[in-house]
């Protein structure tokens, strides 16, 4: 019993030491030899490695460099137009060289170009505004419900699209071959850029007489406006007699207008009679 008692008192002297030297902060188990620290060679630390840092292009905003001024000649639309209404000599060229004009903006929303009707050499040319969607779809002037009523109107005194003979027949154009955006009336800038071919297209009928229904028909051959106040009045536009009356259009929304159409026909009957 001696002898365990002993080893036990020995086991927890042992453990009290211990934990007096964790008291103390000794947290290393003492070795059987000592080590002398200052011999030992400093410790190897270890080199923190840093990526190998690739600076990056820095973006820097520069002053957009300005475009090249490209000297691009304008184009002298209606210059170009008189240019080839001028070379057209028979009204088949005149319709190829309409045909064949880009500038005007109307005829990318068109179906066809609208020329002509009637009888070429008649006495009488009708020069109408622009086509609607009628006129677009048939490639007509004056074709639709306002066509129908401009045919009952010069009936009644003689003269047709269908006739033959000059004396007895009409021509009938308008100002621009293209329908207008929207069924609006003509600018001023698109009939300024299709007068060249409308004159030449007088030129070509060769009529004795022009009749020019609504505002831009006369505007076209005259510069003037007012066709409700100038309807009746006889007037010259490229050396010919020119008669302003109301259009067709218009007689439909005023009937009572009609009345007037009437009295400017008698006088277009007479001066043919003369």
């Amino acid at each position: 019993m001696g002898i365990a008692q002993d080893i036990l008192a020995d086991w927890h002297a042992s453990h009290a030491a211990l934990l007096w030297q964790i008291d103390l902060g000794i947290d290393e188990w003492l070795l059987d030899d000592p080590i002398n620290r200052h011999e030992l060679a400093d410790p190897v630390k270890p080199v923190p490695v840093v990526a190998p840092t690739t600076t990056a292009p820095v973006a820097v905003r520069r002053a957009a460099a300005p475009a090249p001024v490209i000297d691009t000649p304008k184009v002298d639309a209606v210059a170009e137009a008189r240019a080839s209404a001028a070379r057209a000599g028979t009204l088949a060229e005149l319709r190829a060289a309409i045909d064949a004009f880009t500038h005007c903006d109307l005829r990318r929303g068109a179906r066809n170009l609208v020329f002509a009707d009637g009888l070429p050499g008649a006495r009488v040319l009708i020069l109408g505004e622009a086509p609607g969607p009628d006129e677009d779809r048939e490639g007509r002037p004056f074709v639709g419900q306002a066509g129908q009523l401009l045919d009952e109107m010069f009936e009644a005194i003689g003269l047709s699209r269908a006739a033959a003979l000059p004396g007895d027949a009409l021509y009938l154009t308008g100002v621009l071959p293209w329908r207008c955006l929207g069924n609006g009336e003509p600018t001023p800038g698109d009939i300024a850029m299709m007068r060249p071919f409308v004159e030449r297209h007088i030129e070509l009928a060769a009529p004795d007489f022009i009749v020019a229904m609504g505002n831009a028909a006369l505007f076209a051959l005259t510069q003037t406006r007012g066709v409700a106040r100038l309807r009746g009045q006889w007037t010259q536009a490229l050396g010919r007699p020119l008669l302003p009356m109301l259009h067709p259009d218009s007689l439909l929304r005023t009937p009572i207008a009609k009345r007037e159409a009437w009295e400017d026909l008698l006088a277009l009957e007479a001066r043919l009679a003369q």
